[in-house]
């Protein structure tokens, strides 16, 4: 396994990493009063918007699987709405398993789709870069041993880290603890974008650390 390739996800995934701590930080100098938690809907948008376009740009740079066969503008096209119909299939469908978890129905509809979009964008979109609108490619890759590239490995990583920090990040809301971030969906929105930065550090450290056991080898 080539080294500079790691090197090159490693530095993808910190840019990431990197661009979830500036939406966090740089927003408070145009809006006034911007805080995560004081304005926590606006940072949703921030965050998703900003984290889906780095990640589109990064793919469009490095192009971690690009195919052998040179696509028409006509297909391109028919690929680009694929992807943007899949990617809204995808929030409609977190929206609906976080409701059936327990979130308000009716109430925070607002909050509960923007969590939505966040953990499609930290999980879907990563997909739609890698793997394209592909359903069969995204079985094979979470199933058992079935990455065939280091992107698809960190794509494994960072998926179930995101999904496992939302999961996580609900256990507080409960809790008589009446704390400004216990307020759906702070606490599962936060868990899931520590999740998905944990995971964006450990995939490149994990795949150097087992470079030599994963071969890769086409199916």
């Amino acid at each position: 396994m080539k080294e500079v390739e790691i090197r090159r996800l490693l530095a993808a995934n910190l840019l990431c990493a990197l661009s979830i701590v500036l939406t966090a930080v740089v927003p408070s100098f145009f809006l006034e009063g911007f805080t995560v938690l004081g304005a926590h809907l606006t940072w949703l948008c921030v965050c998703s918007v900003c984290v889906g376009t780095l990640n589109v740009i990064l793919h469009l740079v490095l192009k971690p699987s690009q195919s052998p066969k040179r696509s028409s503008f006509a297909q391109k096209i028919s690929r680009f709405l694929k992807c943007c119909v899949y990617f809204f299939m995808s929030c409609i469908l977190f929206h609906a398993i976080i409701v059936l978890y327990g979130a308000p129905l009716i109430e925070s509809v607002t909050e509960t789709f923007l969590f939505a979009v966040l953990l499609s964008t930290f999980t879907t979109l990563q997909c739609l870069c890698i793997l394209g609108p592909n359903i069969p490619a995204w079985i094979r890759v979470f199933s058992k041993n079935g990455a065939m590239s280091i992107w698809e490995s960190s794509l494994q990583i960072t998926t179930v880290c995101s999904i496992l920090g939302a999961w996580f990040g609900a256990f507080p809301i409960p809790l008589d603890w009446d704390r400004p971030w216990q307020v759906w969906p702070i606490s599962c929105s936060l868990g899931a974008t520590f999740g998905y930065m944990a995971g964006l550090i450990i995939a490149p450290l994990w795949i150097h650390w087992n470079r030599k056991q994963l071969t890769y080898k086409s199916r």
